[in-house]
């Protein structure tokens, strides 16, 4: 069967780390082997219908708009009139509210899972765009650091909004990720609101800084670079507080041979990255906290250079 003739694919999206740290709504990676899987069959009647939600995802809406699958589709087919409609069903592996980027990765995985049905494919960066629309249902904005990791896969750098510049950002060799996921739930949208609308110009040179020598870091495999510029000073300490015992996470980590840790998204995950020998005393270094605590968590450790969203059946 020719491509844009099949009736029905089913598309698989990673989950992802954004910001990671010093790279506020533009800079996120992909988390292997975690994500959302999202099945798109045309039906005639034009249109956006959410058929079912299974999962781990709780209550989520039906209604397209303001469902983030549903809503990225929606903005493909109003810019595409593709002459026919969508029925979806979402299998929700990524926990709501955890800062894993279930939201993006549920509307990443609805647009290539129906881009699969097009006769005529659109370009990834579109995509890109059609997701971006999904997103901002969730968190109230269109902002990149999930959405082009969880599409792209790596990590990814992403320029502007309207007309978004993609960069994947080589990972220096041997470098993993240890993510922990505290078993609460943190809205995206509380956790935005709570930011400050301005920066001091101190605070915004630091940050500047050590996003610019991290970067830097990544693509001349200098690890002493990247643990020296590994440190959110703007973000990071105004959302710390919602998260019980990040102080001690974070100075733990790296006590135990980090390169740097720091909040996943809006939280309430965490993540630090290490080299490959060091991952295991990292992760038992952020447990410990959380067990003092009484608070159960989750965790991988993965490779950050992972793949993308792709379609699956």
């Amino acid at each position: 069967m020719k491509r844009g003739a099949l009736p029905r694919a089913s598309a698989f999206a990673p989950g992802s780390v954004g910001n990671v740290a010093i790279g506020f709504d533009i800079l996120g990676f992909a988390i292997e082997g975690l994500g959302d899987r999202v099945t798109v069959t045309r039906r005639a009647a034009p249109g956006v219908e959410i058929s079912a939600i299974r999962g781990v995802a709780g209550e989520l809406p039906r209604e397209p708009r303001a469902n983030t699958a549903g809503r990225a589709l929606l903005a493909m087919q109003e810019a595409l009139s593709p002459g026919f409609g969508f029925s979806v069903e979402i299998d929700k592996g990524i926990p709501l509210g955890s800062g894993l980027g279930g939201s993006a990765a549920s509307a990443v995985a609805a647009v290539v899972a129906a881009n699969a049905l097009l006769s005529e494919p659109c370009a990834p960066i579109e995509l890109l765009k059609f997701a971006l629309a999904g997103e901002a249902t969730a968190s109230g904005d269109r902002h990149v650091d999930n959405v082009a990791p969880s599409l792209f896969g790596g990590l990814v750098l992403t320029v502007g909004i309207d007309h978004p510049r993609v960069k994947q950002i080589p990972i220096p060799a041997g470098v993993r990720a240890i993510i922990v996921h505290p078993h609460m739930f943190l809205s995206t949208k509380q956790a935005r609101a709570l930011l400050k609308g301005s920066v001091e110009l101190s605070d915004f040179v630091w940050q500047t800084a050590n996003l610019a020598g991290f970067i830097s870091g990544c693509y001349t495999n200098d690890l002493d670079m990247i643990r020296a510029s590994f440190e959110d000073v703007v973000i990071e300490k105004q959302r710390q507080a919602l998260i019980p015992g990040f102080s001690d996470v974070r100075r733990d980590a790296l006590d135990a041979g980090a390169l740097g840790c720091s909040i996943s998204g809006a939280g309430p995950a965490l993540f630090s990255w290490a080299q490959a020998a060091h991952t295991d005393d990292v992760l038992a270094a952020m447990r410990a906290p959380f067990e003092k605590l009484a608070i159960g968590i989750d965790a991988w450790v993965v490779d950050i250079d992972s793949p993308g969203a792709r379609v699956v059946a």
